[in-house]
């Protein structure tokens, strides 16, 4: 693992009176200036930018004007149940009489609008049916749905392919001609837009000349819990929309399924960061659409009721434990396929199989595969009839469903279908067809990344000064982001002297350390740590890459340094 500079632009711009270390900070994440930094709802993308908005609203209308009934189809992931949880709970604040929702099980329909999933939803007597985080590549699905008489509304924000579903409207804003200026909305996003414009042409026609405006505001919760969740890039757009949920959280006011899974969690929701959405909200609502049926997930967050929601919660975490232990198991199931692998003959691009594997945890111990062997990695599970299922995750530089598309373009007929963006993708293929696809997608990484790109790296904003070791700054730093994706939160290096060192849990570290000069006592805690390394008493200075963090304990606070690398020196 190489530790490495974050660039920095040639000239800092300025951002007011901020203090000197996060002018770098933002600088270094591509602020520009201090307009950049105004989280207010105010200062988001106007919805009137979204190609295909009007073709929406005008379909919304018609269906409120006249009770129509409305389906939702929904995905399987928490974007998915943030989605459809929007969809369901703001067309119901906005007046809609006959509102529902519908979430393919993954195990017996796969993921978006198919024809078999239209059949489903016939059984409901939809008049329009409205997807949400997925579509725009289901062609065939949406075909079968006009063919039985039904509205089309797609929703989604995911690439689309060579061609477009005959939908009635598309809000999309990756798809052709769309010139939002924020390709990284989620899907969820996208449904809070459609929403914001549905409200927008209702106020301009007078149905709020006698009864209070509706306010969606109410929603951004679930909005911040998916746009983090999907790992979508926080640019400035999206970091107020997660911004803006998150002050819902702190403030008490979120959705009773936010705060059940939180208490479940034991997080405290007035000290909530957009880390705690990913790492902790969104694992334990994805738990369900992995193992199960997001169904569960979707319910917890759309109940008004604070008991059922803590009963749905307590199930959402008992799945996510059942989550863990399927993942380890499939760890040391892969890592066993590669231990006798040298280094210098392994796949630059992995693929991994065994027939006992999860469905919905391939993602996952791609995600962990990759990070631990730093090369883009797609883990296959068997998905009946002969085909395999598989879900990749990549490395900074490699572009996984266009490599995909290579691959496909390559060799017809060897992928029975893909799709996904540059980060995250998934496909089918027949289960014969796997030995010639891992050699063909080894040979696609080989071709775009060289050796010393897959050696993993982490770029650090710098080294901390001993004063800089101080409570304020760790607080300014929380509430500085919200960080994520392409933001990430400022990470820092230096060599430290190891005082003292324990494992906690199975696999954590916890130490203190000096530093360097030796005038500063800090603690540390390294998650996941190599047990075959840590303890280790010989051990006394060491070179790490940290947060800086807060620890809470009876009510006091103090620094904590988050270790996300740790090696001897």
């Amino acid at each position: 693992m190489r530790i490495e500079p974050r660039l920095l632009p040639d000239t800092l711009p300025f951002l007011g009176d901020l203090p000197p270390l996060l002018t770098r900070l933002y600088a270094a994440r591509g602020v520009q200036s201090e307009v950049e930094l105004d989280k207010s709802l105010a200062r988001l993308i106007p919805f009137q930018r979204l190609k295909g908005i009007e073709g929406a609203v005008d379909l919304l209308v018609a269906a409120l004007e006249q009770r129509q009934r409305i389906l939702i189809v929904g995905d399987f992931d928490a974007d998915g149940a943030t989605a459809s949880t929007v969809g369901m709970l703001g067309l119901q604040l906005l007046g809609a009489a006959h509102v529902d929702y519908l979430v393919p099980n993954r195990f017996e329909y796969g993921y978006g609008l198919t024809p078999e999933i239209v059949e489903v939803a016939l059984t409901r007597d939809p008049q329009l049916l409205i997807t949400v985080d997925n579509g725009i590549s289901s062609v065939e699905g949406v075909a079968a749905a006009k063919k039985a008489g039904l509205k089309v509304l797609v929703t989604d924000h995911h690439l689309p392919g060579d061609e477009l579903p005959l939908a009635d409207a598309i809000v999309n804003p990756n798809q052709p001609g769309c010139e939002f200026p924020s390709k990284a909305l989620a899907g969820v996003g996208v449904i809070f837009y459609v929403l914001m414009a549905l409200r927008a042409r209702l106020r301009s026609l007078g149905w709020y000349e006698r009864t209070p405006q509706p306010n969606i505001g109410e929603l951004l919760d679930l909005v911040a819990l998916g746009s983090v969740a999907d790992v979508v890039p926080l640019d400035a757009n999206n970091r107020i929309l997660v911004h803006q949920g998150l002050e819902r959280i702190r403030a008490g006011r979120a959705r009773p399924g936010i705060k059940a899974i939180l208490e479940v969690a034991k997080r405290d929701p007035a000290r909530i960061t957009s880390t705690d959405l990913g790492f902790i909200v969104g694992p334990r609502l994805n738990a369900a659409g992995r193992l199960d049926d997001m169904s569960l997930g979707i319910e917890c967050l759309l109940t008004e009721d604070a008991g059922l929601a803590r009963e749905m919660a307590a199930q959402l975490d008992g799945m996510n434990q059942d989550r863990k232990s399927i993942e380890q198991g499939m760890q040391r199931e892969a890592l066993a396929q590669l231990k006798d692998l040298p280094v210098e003959s392994m796949p630059f691009g992995l693929c991994l199989f065994d027939p006992e594997w999860h469905q919905g945890v391939i993602g996952i111990l791609a995600s962990r595969m990759k990070e631990r062997y730093f090369r883009p990695t797609i883990a296959f599970a068997d998905a009946g009839d002969g085909l395999l299922k598989g879900s990749g995750r990549s490395v900074q530089g490699f572009h996984i469903r266009d490599a995909l598309s290579v691959v496909a373009a390559q060799h017809p007929n060897l992928i029975s279908k893909y799709g996904g963006h540059a980060m995250a993708a998934g496909l089918t293929l027949p289960e014969a067809n796997f030995p010639l696809f891992a050699e063909a997608f080894d040979a696609e990484v080989r071709r775009q990344l060289r050796e010393e790109d897959l050696t993993g790296r982490l770029l650090s904003d710098g080294t901390l000064a001993v004063e800089e070791f101080h409570l304020e700054l760790a607080r300014a730093l929380r509430h500085a982001g919200p960080w994520g994706q392409h933001f990430p939160e400022p990470l820092f290096h230096g060599v430290f002297q190891l005082v003292e060192q324990r494992v906690v849990g199975e696999r954590h570290l916890k130490v203190v350390l000096r530093s360097e000069c030796g005038s500063v006592k800090l603690d540390g805690i390294a998650f996941g740590i190599d047990r075959d390394i840590w303890p280790n008493p010989t051990i006394k200075w060491v070179e790490l890459a940290y947060k800086l963090d807060l620890n809470e304990f009876r009510g006091n606070e103090t620094v904590q340094l988050m270790i996300v690398h740790i090696e001897p020196r």
